[in-house]
């Protein structure tokens, strides 16, 4: 069986990403970028400190109630999101080597089927969250630590569906179900391995993202204060979710690439087929 080489599948992400880096920020600002700055510029629940979960939940739901029209405009900001990962997987993977108009066209043209399988996955997650935690308050276990356990083990089938996407691309696969099969059959046997991989790159993300935000918010209160203080930092935190998700779709084609080619496919890894 394959074995993924962790250490290099990051070394080829990084690479794919400096070969490709024009087009990739140029997807990810179109993509990434706007959508947030534009989800930035709507009104949000206040959330103040010291506020128990409940008091959190009860000011979401008010908010939302009293605005019908926002929460469908904030689900459709999220699909820009879901063409750019497709579009850039198939600017790394395609072996046709499409143009960035063609990769985006396929991005838009396996959007349905990617939201039928993100819909999938969410409504077994859902149903298996609630099937462990109800066993395990059964089991006299707090609620708390019972939510933690079940969320715990969502990680394994998340891990085992994450190649998904790479396997609509690369086998031209729009049927969900068929796509959702090949990504079980790719990641079988390397769960281990792809926990090693994922759970420190999401971590260190997630630390750089934080230690920016707490070193950059204090120097811009400095200077600006109220809605333009939360307009910047939103921007910035934008930025860092643009080239986070950049690197995430390289991670996934590197990582996918590593897993074995898939009929002949060894080398599609990248049009610019850096090595």
């Amino acid at each position: 069986m394959v074995t993924l080489d962790s250490s290099a599948a990051w070394q080829t992400a990084r690479r794919i990403v400096s070969a490709n880096r024009d087009v990739l920020l140029a997807i990810a600002g179109v993509f990434f970028l706007m959508p947030q700055l534009v989800n930035a510029l709507l009104p949000m629940p206040q959330v103040m400190p010291g506020m128990t979960p409940e008091q959190i939940g009860e000011a979401f739901t008010g908010f939302y109630t009293s605005r019908p029209l926002l929460f469908p405009v904030l689900l459709l900001l999220t699909l820009p999101g879901l063409v750019g990962h497709l579009t850039m997987l198939t600017v790394l993977l395609d072996r046709d080597r499409p143009t960035v108009g063609g990769a985006i066209r396929t991005g838009f043209q396996f959007l349905p089927s990617y939201l039928a399988v993100q819909f999938l996955i969410a409504l077994a997650l859902f149903v298996m969250l609630v099937l462990v935690t109800g066993v395990l308050s059964l089991l006299f276990i707090p609620p708390a630590i019972a939510s933690a356990i079940a969320i715990v083990g969502a990680i394994y089938p998340l891990l085992r569906l994450v190649m998904v996407g790479p396997e609509m691309i690369v086998r031209k696969v729009p049927n969900p179900f068929r796509a959702i099969g090949f990504g079980l059959g790719r990641t079988r046997g390397h769960f281990t391995s792809l926990l090693l991989f994922f759970m420190p790159a999401v971590a260190i993300f997630v630390v750089i993202f934080g230690l920016v935000l707490i070193f950059v918010n204090p120097l811009l209160a400095l200077v600006v204060h109220g809605e333009s203080l939360r307009l910047i930092s939103e921007a910035i935190a934008a930025v860092l979710t643009a080239i986070g998700q950049t690197y995430y779709a390289a991670i996934v084609a590197s990582t996918y690439n590593q897993l074995g080619p898939v009929g002949g496919l060894g080398d599609a890894i990248s049009p610019s087929n850096p090595s």
